[in-house]
């Protein structure tokens, strides 16, 4: 598997910044290595850090965007049937689902920083129809934080780049603490600003 890996990356790393972006849209690699071996390729001096930023926001984008758009024509029995090669199962849609009913469309920011509701949250904002305007730009806007974020550690790690996910471990928890807390208060927010 360590080989696929680095010679997807090789490939992806042939193409600069259209690379980090066709990684994190087809999502076959986690996008913490693509933006570890991006950041990686910005200590090499091959690519700029501001073009990385910029292309990983677009890949990270489209990608959910496509979760999305399944979630908003096909609804969940599509999902449940084909989400597998996506690698989204039912628990992923089920829990993200409880997450969108529970907190609102204030959890598409927050839950992009919280392992496994990450990518599925896409999919019950899209079944609920969302407002596609506020979709983006609710996942852009938690896109940003997380490309840079990795990007710096690919950077600071160079070519220990591969050991990315055991360096930012310690960082996602209390990031996503943060992220469901800034969920909660949105959430009352919003529900006392609707009173």
């Amino acid at each position: 598997m360590q080989d696929f890996i680095l010679n997807v990356l090789d490939w992806l790393s042939s193409l600069g910044y259209l690379g980090i972006a066709l990684g994190l849209m087809l999502e076959v690699i986690p996008s913490e290595i693509v933006l570890g071996y991006g950041g990686y390729m910005i200590s090499q001096g091959t690519i700029g850090f501001a073009g990385a930023v910029i292309a990983g926001t677009i890949g990270g984008t489209i990608a959910q965007l496509f979760l999305y758009w399944l979630g908003y024509y096909g609804g969940r029995p599509v999902l449940e049937k084909y989400g597998k090669y996506l690698l989204i199962n039912k628990h992923h849609i089920d829990l993200s689902e409880q997450w969108f009913k529970k907190y609102g469309p204030g959890v598409i920011f927050s839950a992009r920083f919280i392992p496994v509701v990450r990518h599925a949250i896409s999919i019950p904002a899209g079944i609920a129809r969302m407002p596609f305007i506020k979709f983006t730009l609710y996942t852009i806007a938690a896109i940003i934080p997380w490309t840079i974020f990795f990007l710096y550690l690919g950077m600071a790690l160079g070519e220990n780049w591969a050991g990315i996910k055991d360096v930012a471990r310690p960082y996602i928890i209390p990031v996503a603490v943060i992220a469901v807390i800034a969920g909660m208060i949105y959430f009352i927010w919003t529900k006392r600003k609707k009173r």
